[in-house]
């Protein structure tokens, strides 16, 4: 029973794994808005994003697997989770893109204060998203494991105690 117990302990609840979340994610989304914009000095700031993206999904994945929810399982991201993270970055990306490209339509030659505020906007835009689809998709699993080894780690004859009705149950409920 103690390690039901455990199982339940680990898988934190929602506002508590919202903090954790906006805490690694946008730990690693900060540092992943300098490093984009340090590569984009020497390649195409497309492709210096995508390759920021795909590094920092696996950063994120690892944190997330092991602060952020609670997964249970040794605390590593399995290939099957960082996969569907993947998916759900991809969507980030292409909204971090989006934003950016429609920045350099209305703006010819945008300052970096400017850029990093809209690549910023959208990450916590796409982040918000994220975070449902990692909770309710991603890691769920998990929650439906543990709940599987909580109930489960009952004894199967475990005595019920039943409570009697009093003798005078009109004491209990007197109206004057």
């Amino acid at each position: 029973m103690g390690t039901a117990q455990n199982l339940r302990q680990a898988t934190p609840g929602a506002c508590t794994a919202f903090v954790r979340f906006a805490l690694c994610g946008g730990g690693v989304g900060l540092a992943s808005s300098f490093a984009v914009a340090a590569l984009a000095s020497w390649m195409p700031w497309i492709l210096a994003n995508a390759l920021i993206t795909a590094a920092s999904t696996l950063l994120a994945t690892e944190l997330h697997a092991r602060f952020t929810f609670g997964t249970g399982t040794g605390g590593r991201a399995t290939w099957r989770q960082h996969a569907q993270s993947a998916g759900s970055a991809a969507a980030a990306y292409a909204v971090t893109c989006v934003a950016m490209l429609v920045l350099r339509q209305l703006v010819a030659a945008p300052g970096v204060m400017l850029e990093q505020s809209v690549y910023l906007s959208a990450s916590a835009l796409a982040g918000a998203a994220r975070f449902a689809v990692l909770r309710l998709l991603v890691f769920a699993r998990n929650d439906l494991q543990v709940t599987a080894a909580v109930s489960t780690a009952r004894p199967l004859h475990m005595p019920m105690l039943r409570a009697t009705a009093p003798a005078r149950a009109t004491v209990l409920c007197r109206t004057t």
